[in-house]
Order: structure tokens, then C-alpha cells, then sequence
């Protein structure tokens, strides 16, 4: 190389078009030779998601089973349970909603409780999500006639003592990403003792922002099963406490088009009621662990008196439902869009 040539190549290698720039105050350049920490990019500025792209935020999942009246500790109850789990391992399961009657006949006499065990702990133990519960009748005690007030803080105070029973309050809420859950007393209701829930239940829903709200208790506002509607339970005209008056005027006065779904039990059967609560949707799956029969009064969209269970998932501003037999055969799909 001539002589001429070799120092104009010095220059230019030296000129500061061709010397990067010093990084500015704050801005000193990533070592990307310095550890990493696991699950982390060094160049997280390619990592970043832009809209419309494939890396945008997905949308928020809840996924979770309801059933209802379930604490008999019976090979029904073991045999749905058995279904859930594999249900969930092929969908994927956040927690369970319990409609109450968790044990029957009348409830427990103390938070150590054995029954806890046999009836709760031991059908569900191949399943570690958690379980939101509510109280039934019969967990109010008195053979079901649900007048033993006391029992029912005994399945509240369980929740310091176990892993997966949530019971916080015997009425209560909580919010899963997008989702808003409004935990009823009904029996509670049934027996006119509700004043303090309409106000709490009340105010919870007001403040919720939540895309979907859904309500869950024990008493149905509608069923095609051998209890029936509320305000004419079991037939009984003219005694409210019996009668459901309570649960009817609750249900009408705080829930009924404030909520996008009302899930209960009572009635051991699955069923989609065709009738809305002012737009609510309405859904009894009480068949955890036995059945009764369906003799029908109202038009639904499926019903069935076998054992079996509820699973709902809900992506999005898309609800998808769907009933399932103690065999985990998937017998109806609802799907519901805001």
C-alpha cells in the first residue's frame, strides 16, 4: 500500500464520525456479558410489545367449578371430585365456588369438627386449589331447618385451620383479575336476618369496577327441582320464613340486574335457567354428591338429575360454562359475551 493511502486510513479511523459516541448522563450501555437473572432479556427494549403485535398483553383468564351440597363424605361426593380433577388437569382450575351444605345433616358442633375431615378434607384431597364456601340450611343445623345461628361461625372460624376452605365471613367478597364474586347467607334471608348484608352487599357492588360480577349462595331464586322458586319453596304458600319470601326480596331488591350470573344449589340437579332476574343469569349445579328429581316449573336451557358439577371460564370479556357428569362428559356449553 503506497504511503499516501496508509495515512489517509489513519485519519479517518481517528475522525469522530467513525468513534461512537460516549452514552449520555443515565444511559450507560448494557454489559452484555454480566449475568442475566432467569427469565429476563439484557435487551429488554426488544422484549417490550407494541400494539397490535403478538407479544400484547394476553387477556386475563379466571377459571373455577361450583357445585353445591356436597358434604355427605359419600362415593357421589368422592365421584365427582374425581371428575373435577381430571377436568381441571385438561383445563386448568383456579379455585372452586361451594354452594353450600358442606356438611350434612346439621352442620358441625365446633371448628375440629371431625367431619371437616371426612366430609371436606379427605373427598377433596387430590385437589390443592382453593374452595370459596357458603352456608346452607343445612349448615345452620336443626336437621336443615337452619335455625342453629351459631353453627355457622364454627365454618368460618375453619379457615384459620385449613389449606383450601375459604370462608372469611358467613357473607363476604373478593375479586379474581377481572372478575368480581359476591358470596350470599341465604339462610340467613330465609329467616329475615339479612340487614346488614343488603347494606354490605349493596355497597360492595356499587364499588366494584370489575368487567363480570357474579353472586353465589345456597337458596335459588328459580329451580325446576322438588324446592322450587323462591317465595313458594316446597310449596308452602303462606309462611315466608319457609316459603323463601326472604330469599326472593333479597334477590330482587339487591341482586337481580346487578350481577351477570347467580350460581346456587339446594335443588340436588344442574340447571340453566331460561327465565332471567332482570338480566341475570341463573344456575343451580347442586348435585355434588347425591340427586333429586326435576319435576319442573320453569323453562331451562338444560337440566339434568345427575351427579356432576359446573366449570366456567371466563377470558376476557367472554363467559364460557359448561355442565359436566360425574363421568366428566361435557353435556352443555353456554357462552355468554359483554
Amino acid at each position: 500500500m503506497r504511503p499516501a493511502h496508509t495515512a489517509l486510513l489513519a485519519l479517518l479511523a481517528l475522525s469522530p464520525a467513525c468513534v461512537p459516541p460516549p452514552p449520555g448522563p443515565g444511559l450507560d450501555p448494557p454489559d452484555l456479558a454480566a449475568p442475566v437473572p432467569p427469565g429476563e432479556d439484557p435487551r429488554p427494549d426488544l422484549r417490550a410489545p407494541t400494539p397490535g403485535s403478538d407479544l400484547a398483553p394476553a387477556e386475563p383468564v379466571v377459571r373455577f367449578v361450583a357445585l353445591g351440597d356436597t358434604g355427605k363424605g359419600n362415593q357421589g361426593q368422592r365421584d365427582v371430585a374425581a371428575a373435577i380433577r381430571r377436568k381441571c388437569e385438561l383445563s386448568g382450575c383456579d379455585f372452586a365456588l361451594l354452594l353450600g351444605d358442606n356438611i350434612y345433616n346439621s352442620g358441625v358442633r365446633s371448628a375440629d369438627d371431625d367431619q371437616f375431615r371426612t366430609k371436606f378434607e379427605e373427598p377433596y384431597a387430590m385437589l390443592s386449589f382453593p374452595f370459596y364456601v357458603v352456608l346452607g340450611n343445612h349448615d345452620y343445623g336443626a336437621e336443615g331447618a337452619g335455625s342453629e345461628f351459631g353453627k355457622g361461625a364454627y365454618q368460618v372460624e375453619y379457615t384459620r385451620r385449613s389449606t383450601k376452605w375459604r370462608m372469611p365471613a358467613a357473607h363476604y367478597h373478593f375479586v379474581d383479575k377481572h372478575v368480581a364474586f359476591f358470596a350470599l347467607d341465604t339462610n340467613l334471608q330465609m329467616w329475615g336476618l339479612a340487614e346488614q348484608q343488603k347494606k354490605d352487599v349493596r355497597g360492595w357492588l356499587a364499588a366494584s369496577t370489575a368487567t363480570w360480577k357474579i353472586a353465589f349462595g345456597h337458596h335459588p331464586y328459580l329451580s325446576n327441582g322438588r324446592h322450587g322458586n323462591a317465595g313458594s319453596y316446597d310449596n308452602v304458600p303462606f309462611i315466608p320464613i319457609a316459603n323463601g319470601q326472604g330469599v326472593k326480596e333479597f334477590m330482587e331488591q339487591v341482586i337481580c340486574g346487578q350481577v351477570d350470573l347467580y350460581l346456587s344449589g339446594h335443588d340436588h340437579s344442574r340447571q340453566w335457567l331460561v327465565p332471567t332476574c332482570r338480566g341475570t343469569e341463573l344456575v343451580v349445579s347442586g348435585a355434588g354428591a347425591s340427586t333429586t328429581d326435576l319435576p319442573g316449573r320453569n323453562a331451562s336451557r338444560f337440566q339434568a338429575s345427575t351427579l356432576g358439577f359446573l366449570y366456567v371460564r371466563i377470558q376476557g370479556r367472554t363467559l364460557t360454562a359448561e355442565f359436566l357428569d360425574a363421568a366428566g362428559t361435557v353435556e352443555f356449553t353456554r357462552q355468554l359475551t359483554k
